[in-house]
């Protein structure tokens, strides 16, 4: 599988208990809803090829260090104009009052998925628009520009003519409604040890895509009518990891959704054997690290995939995170979107075998889906 990397920039230190629910439906509910994996860090993100489940979990960390930067560093010229022609992306900004003589006076400098414009006035340099992060990447060598009467035009291929571009820089706008088109109404999973951190951050990215949030936590309570906490208590975990479990099913089938499950030790997501219907959909980790830069966080999800100590590295989508405030959310759900954005250009057939994985079952057989009436307790039986 192709392994990428990208930079996602984003930093910070019920009385009656039930022991299953077999036959649990949502369809009463109003909403119409019909491996590679993708690391991204607090300050990084990275890609890792894809593991075997795994049964164990860890526990939740909580930190009390917090700091936090942007997910990509941009400084446009808000007077800009931006447009994409299919295989190609115009740039035009304003050079009204800058009192340009000649092209010597500008500045461009294109790399890939960075660009950087500025111009000389009055004996220093102004910049219009500086960006680490474009919407994707272009083809440096075949940018041109040149000057339009008041304004700068700036030309650039792209690598890829079928993407969309929103906007020139990778923005949460522009993630949100580029996302769309590459999601193809797939479901998002946010798994992980914290159920708080999943339910934030899901409901920033349901917003965002103008998806239905769905709350498993939320679900199984009010079914159960009883708090997680007292469910434990009276029936054990692995009984609330079963009930989750049969809802995740119900929700498989579904699109436009996104799902923060429950975190630890408690949810359906920390046990391997229990990721059969989670493959139904697109699935982001959001881990906690202690690890104090880029390179140490890589090695530390390198190693989670390679030991597979952790059944959370079954998910597509890792997203490591130095510490916790539930008022950077957004910035945890513009990372997640971000790194989903890099794994589903890496293969752009993945949302459309999740689709295929579900109309055959969600048999388990994710991603090496096999043919029609596969029956994977016959392949057990014949392994044994």
């Amino acid at each position: 599988m192709a392994t990428i990397t990208t930079t996602a920039t984003l930093s910070f230190h019920s009385q009656n208990p039930i022991k299953t629910l077999p036959s649990f439906s949502l369809s009463n509910i109003p909403f119409s809803i019909s491996k590679t994996n993708f690391t991204s860090f607090t300050n990084l993100s990275l890609s890792i090829p894809a593991s075997k489940p795994n049964n164990a979990s860890s526990p939740l960390n909580r930190y009390s260090r917090f700091s936090c930067n942007c997910i990509s560093t941009a400084t446009p010229n808000t007077n800009y104009e931006f447009s994409d022609s299919s295989s190609e992306v115009e740039l035009r900004l304003s050079l009204v009052g800058l009192d340009i003589q000649s092209s010597r006076d500008i500045f461009v400098d294109a790399d890939g998925t960075s660009l950087v414009v500025q111009v000389q006035h009055s004996g220093s340099h102004i910049t219009l628009i500086e960006t680490n992060k474009m919407f994707e990447k272009i083809k440096p060598a075949e940018t041109i520009w040149f000057i339009d009467d008041d304004q700068l035009v700036i030309n650039m291929k792209k690598q890829d003519p079928d993407l969309k571009w929103p906007d020139i820089v990778e923005s949460w706008e522009s993630l949100t409604a580029g996302s769309m088109q590459l999601l193809k109404g797939a479901s998002i999973f946010l798994v992980g040890d914290s159920t708080e951190i999943n339910q934030k951050v899901a409901r920033e990215l349901a917003v965002g895509l103008g998806y239905t949030p769905l709350d498993t936590q939320e679900l199984l309570e009010t079914f159960a009518k009883q708090t997680i906490d007292s469910w434990v208590l009276a029936e054990g975990s692995d009984s609330v990891a079963e009930a989750e479990c049969a809802i995740l099913e119900s929700l498989s089938s579904h699109v436009r959704a996104v799902v923060s499950t429950l975190g630890g030790k408690q949810g359906a997501a920390g046990k391997a054997y229990k990721w059969q219907h989670l493959y139904a959909g697109f699935t982001v980790w959001l881990s906690q690290t202690e690890a104090l830069d880029e390179d140490s966080a890589k090695e530390e999800a390198r190693k989670n995939v390679k030991d597979r100590s952790v059944a959370y590295s079954n998910a597509d989508v890792v997203v490591k995170l130095q510490g916790w405030d539930s008022d950077h959310a957004k910035s945890v759900a513009q990372a997640s979107l971000s790194a989903l954005k890099q794994l589903i250009l890496s293969d752009k057939k993945l949302p459309g075998k999740k689709s295929l994985y579900i109309r055959l079952g969600c048999r388990g057989d994710w991603p090496n889906i096999k043919p029609p009436g596969w029956d994977p307790s016959n392949e057990a039986e014949s392994i044994s």
